[in-house]
């Protein structure tokens, strides 16, 4: 809490989240999580000029209910938002802690803008053991496609999966059949592979003369 300078947390809310340092989720530590999530949401509260002490905060505490769950019932969601209301925080926080997995509706734009930091954070490659594996699992099926072509030497993933660079022989590519293979496997990628955004697909042929003078 220190670190986004609130200082009036009631201490059972700080004692709570200091549980959360020794919880994961996917694999994700819940207490880095909040963290990050808090950083998220004020990034963009600043971007939309919202309050950005109210966003931090509600980004902050949107997964307290994981210290509580065990001893508990209800979702981590619910149970949270009642134990923010119990000790002291706006209605606009607990809604906002209520509301991010949609089982209440959100209903202020800071309840939303929580569920967008909470995704970001727990969705970007590597934060999650579940999402890792399938990041790892598609930049290999990304390279097996393109190594898989005549020519093809060595093929990179680049940029989180967002960039192909192949490297092929000079001798068994021409320039001309490096535009048609770079064609090739992006349509193949298209065809056979689900991923967001883009794919760009580089095709590097390169020749070398050496001469050593004596």
């Amino acid at each position: 809490a220190t670190e986004f300078e609130i200082t009036d947390l009631h201490p059972e809310l700080v004692r709570t989240l200091g549980l959360l340092r020794f919880r994961t989720s996917y694999g994700q530590n819940v207490l880095a999580h909040l963290v990050e999530s808090g950083h998220l949401a004020g990034l963009m509260a600043d971007e939309l000029g919202l309050d950005r002490a109210l966003c931090t905060r509600a980004a902050l505490l949107h997964d307290l209910g994981k210290a509580l769950t065990h001893e508990s019932e209800g979702s981590h969601a619910l149970v949270g938002a009642e134990l923010a209301r119990r000790h002291g925080e706006s209605e606009e926080v607990a809604h906002a802690i209520e509301a991010h997995h949609d089982e209440v509706e959100p209903r202020t734009v800071e309840a939303v803008l929580t569920q967008a930091a909470d995704a970001i954070s727990g969705s970007r490659p590597g934060a999650r053991r579940e999402a890792l594996e399938s990041y790892v699992k598609r930049v290999r099926a990304l390279e097996a496609i393109a190594a898989a072509k005549p020519g093809v030497e060595k093929v990179f993933a680049m940029q989180a999966g967002r960039e192909l660079r192949v490297m092929v022989q000079p001798t068994e590519v021409d320039d001309i059949q490096a535009q048609v293979l770079a064609r090739d496997i992006a349509k193949q990628v298209e065809e056979e592979l689900s991923y967001p955004g883009q794919i760009r697909v580089t095709v590097v042929r390169e020749s070398r003369a050496t001469e050593v003078a004596k």
